[in-house]
């Protein structure tokens, strides 16, 4: 009975040793400010399933933790924009 959880764990650690999920964790490392958008995107799909399962007052309330977060996505990303634009010659 416990062997399948074994090679359900096996299955786990390849999808997680998977060169697409390592690139999404480089992706993140190398751009911390995409970590607001990202977690933007991961509120407002739980939102979806919120309101699908009939919690509308809650799934409003992490609707508009979700669209803070993405304004914060977007300020952090114009002020990388504003400070490395001179560097580069732009």
């Amino acid at each position: 009975m416990v062997g399948w959880l074994f090679t359900d764990m096996s299955r786990v650690k390849s999808l997680l040793n998977s060169s697409l999920l390592v690139r999404f964790k480089r992706f993140l490392r190398e751009n911390p400010r995409a970590r607001f958008v990202v977690g933007f995107q991961v509120l407002l799909v739980s939102c979806a399933v919120l309101v699908a399962v009939g919690w509308n007052l809650v799934a409003e309330g992490v609707a508009v933790v979700a669209y803070f977060m993405l304004a914060v996505g977007v300020l952090v990303q114009l002020v990388w924009y504003v400070r490395h634009r001179d560097k580069n010659g732009e």
